[in-house]
C-alpha cells in the first residue's frame, strides 16, 4: 500500500529503558543496526501498527510498554534506486513513518526475537540515545535525527544534556540570573 507519492505507511519505534537508553536491533544475516520498524496493514491505526511490529520484531506485549509519545507528522525518507526491488522501482520511493517512544516496564528478559517465524533481528543491545544516529544507513539518517529530535523533548528534562545530540546548543528560553544582562556601570 503505497500512498500517491509513492511512499509506503510505516511505523518505527524507539523503545527506551529505565536509563533512557534505546532497543538497538542488528538485522539478520546483515551487519546493519537499526530501530523496530514496519508498514501499516490496510485498516490498523498507527497504533495498532506498532503493537503488532513491536510483537513481530521484539516479542514484546501491550502490557510490556508504556507509550511515552509519537510524532506529529510522517516523517518521510527515500530509498536509494540500488536499494529498491526491480518490480518496485517507478511507483516505491520510500516510508512515511510515524515514531513512537515506547518505555520498557517489562524486562529485558521479555524481548524475544524469535517470536514469530520471520525475525528481523538477530542480535540486541541498549544504546545511548543519539548513537543510532552515528551508526545507521545514511538515507535514513535524516528521519532518525527528526524523530530522536521530536521525541527527546519528552524523555529529557530541558536541562538534561542528553536532550540533544552532542555538538548540537540550545538557549535557554528563560534567562537565568548569569545570562541576564547587567546594567553597565557609570
Amino acid at each position: 500500500m503505497l500512498d500517491k507519492e509513492g511512499y509506503r505507511p510505516n511505523v518505527g519505534i524507539i523503545l527506551t529503558n529505565s536509563r533512557k537508553q534505546v532497543f538497538w536491533g542488528k538485522r539478520i544475516r546483515e551487519h546493519s543496526w537499526q530501530f523496530p520498524q514496519g508498514g501499516i496493514k490496510h485498516g490498523e491505526s498507527p497504533e495498532q501498527a506498532m503493537y503488532r511490529e513491536l510483537h513481530e520484531e521484539v516479542g514484546l506485549l501491550p502490557e510490556h510498554v508504556e507509550i511515552i509519545g509519537r510524532t506529529r507528522n510522517w516523517l518521510r525518507y527515500t530509498v536509494p534506486d540500488h536499494w529498491i526491488r526491480r518490480e518496485w522501482r517507478g511507483s516505491y520511493k520510500g516510508q512515511k513513518q510515524i515514531w513512537f517512544l515506547l518505555k520498557l516496564v517489562g524486562r529485558d528478559c521479555d524481548v524475544s526475537l524469535r517470536a514469530t517465524e520471520h525475525p528481523e533481528f538477530d542480535a540486541w543491545r541498549w544504546n545511548e540515545y543519539w548513537v543510532p544516529l552515528e551508526n545507521v544507513i545514511d538515507f535514513k539518517r535524516e528521519v532518525y535525527k527528526q524523530a530522536l529530535g521530536e521525541l527527546a523533548k519528552l524523555l529529557f528534562s530541558r536541562n538534561d544534556p542528553r536532550r540533544l545530540p552532542r555538538g548540537d546548543h540550545w538557549e535557554p528560553a528563560v534567562k537565568t540570573e548569569e545570562t541576564q544582562a547587567k546594567p553597565e556601570s557609570t
